[in-house]
């Protein structure tokens, strides 16, 4: 058939608005909307059969049953909805009520079209509707991550009742205009204009996704956790169930927690506080133990904030106000406006490790002999059994890690400081105990002494092929 037989087709089915008369053929001619499609085919088969050009509003389309004609009413909604929300990208979804998709299909079913010929109703009304948010917020289109997600439920109001005050409103306006501006006229306009935008709330749910920010951590005392650690007697609720009932858990002091500070409660509150989010999520690249400091240049990591209004805090004031409250215990660097592939980033990127142990030996251990061990494991690739120390919390298995070098001075017969750059993964008090032959070849299997690391320092953690820090993982702070 030819595109006039196609329009003549759709035409028959009854009346139909310029939207949905387009839809059908929103393959053809790029750069039109389906209205301007429909348009045209009608104005096509008026000129044809030298007919009276007759459109059709959408209150009478049996097809969308008005919903076409609401794109600016609930557009004006959405944008409500966004008010105080910090976003760059968006996204619009659309939930369109079972009969109208299928009057949609019989439209097509009628004419003698493909079911899927042409676009459905939901792709126009998400492409009609966010073009006009996009617009109003001056914000980008986003497919993949936006910063926010309408979702519009079709179903939650009643577009006949918003045409009909979307009409009343223009009618008003018509007369206010053709009546100059009377006080009666005035207070008609006042009267109707509250109702402008008549789409209910409830019809948008809005999502706002997580927003997130990177930097490095320092951990200058020892016995702080690098996240929050809830007792294991009371489970985190600070109670236990005593003789009079419950009590204050004895193990945790009724605090909930085996430590009472540790890094992800200096620095989360903060970066929640500044971006007014409902919570927020610390990842870190690995964590060193909680007896272990974090020195030098510091351990990457990501704070997730959930539903933040604000997206582009000032990442120097924000770094100052975490530095001050943690009061020396902990120090973080380097706060950037991150993505979201930067989590995974974080917690995924290879990443080779720098320490300083200070070893204790059983007996005294000569120079040549630690230096010879010292030699034997530079540069290794040794076998790891789970440890003793975390079994209860890793799966047991036996691990190959790579001490890439290693080096040490021996500070007393029984005493020594060693270095190791060593493979992600690779645990250094094992390589120097050996964990009762857990761990082999390792420092105390080698001397044929008992050893044990009296003091450990993460010095470094760094990307084992490239940095952490790419630019294609980071956001520019918003110029608003």
């Amino acid at each position: 058939m030819t595109l006039t037989e196609d329009a003549r087709a759709l035409l028959a089915s009854g009346p139909v608005c310029d939207a949905c008369l387009g839809r059908p053929v929103a393959d053809r001619s790029f750069g039109l909307t389906n209205a301007e499609r429909g348009r045209a085919l009608r104005t096509t088969v008026a000129l044809a059969d030298d007919e009276d050009f007759e459109p059709v509003d959408p209150l009478d389309c049996w097809v969308c049953e008005g919903y076409c004609g609401t794109f600016d009413a609930v557009a004006d909604t959405v944008v409500a909805a966004l008010e105080g929300i910090d976003f760059e990208t968006y996204q619009v979804g659309t939930r369109v009520p079972p009969l109208v998709e299928e009057n949609d299909r019989l439209l097509r079913e009628d004419a003698g079209f493909d079911v899927e010929a042409g676009e459905p109703l939901k792709r126009e009304f998400n492409r009609e509707v966010g073009r006009r948010v996009g617009a109003r917020t001056g914000a980008a289109f986003e497919v993949e991550r936006p910063d926010v997600l309408a979702v519009i439920d079709l179903e939650a109001f009643d577009p006949f009742e918003v045409l009909e005050v979307l009409e009343a409103v223009n009618e008003s306006e018509s007369e206010s205009a053709g009546e100059g501006e009377s006080e009666e006229s005035e207070s008609a306009s006042a009267s109707t204009g509250d109702a402008s935008a008549p789409v209910t709330s409830h019809a948008v749910d809005l999502q706002v996704n997580p927003a997130f920010v990177y930097g490095r951590y320092r951990k200058l005392e020892r016995d702080i956790p690098q996240t929050e650690w809830p007792c294991r007697e009371c489970g985190g609720d600070g109670v236990q169930l005593g003789d009079q009932g419950e009590e204050p858990c004895e193990y945790c002091g009724g605090s909930g927690y085996l430590y009472d500070e540790s890094v992800e409660q200096f620095v989360r509150p903060h970066v929640v506080e500044a971006m007014d989010g409902e919570s927020g999520t610390f990842h870190g690249a690995g964590r060193e133990d909680v007896d272990a400091l974090m020195l030098g240049t510091g351990r990457p990591f990501v704070l997730e904030v959930k539903r933040p209004r604000i997206r582009s805090p000032d990442p120097a004031a924000l770094e100052a106000a975490v530095n001050e409250a943690a009061g020396g215990s902990v120090e973080v660097e380097g706060l950037r406006l991150a993505t979201y592939e930067m989590v995974e980033r974080v917690k995924e990127h290879d990443a080779s490790k720098r320490y300083r142990a200070q070893v204790a030996f059983d007996e005294p251990v000569d120079r040549t002999t630690f230096d010879a061990a010292l030699e034997a494991l530079d540069g290794t690739t040794l076998e790891q059994y789970t440890p003793e120390r975390v079994d209860h919390r890793r799966a047991s298995l036996t691990r190959e890690r790579t001490v890439h070098a290693i080096e040490g001075d021996l500070l007393e017969p029984t005493r020594a400081e060693v270095s190791v750059h060593g493979e992600g993964g690779l645990y250094i008090k094992e390589l120097i105990s050996g964990d009762n032959g857990r761990t082999e070849p390792s420092l105390a299997g080698l001397l044929e002494v008992g050893a044990e690391v009296t003091a450990l320092d993460v010095i470094a953690v760094e990307g084992e092929d490239e940095p952490f820090e790419r630019d294609e993982f980071f956001r520019e702070p918003s110029s608003a």
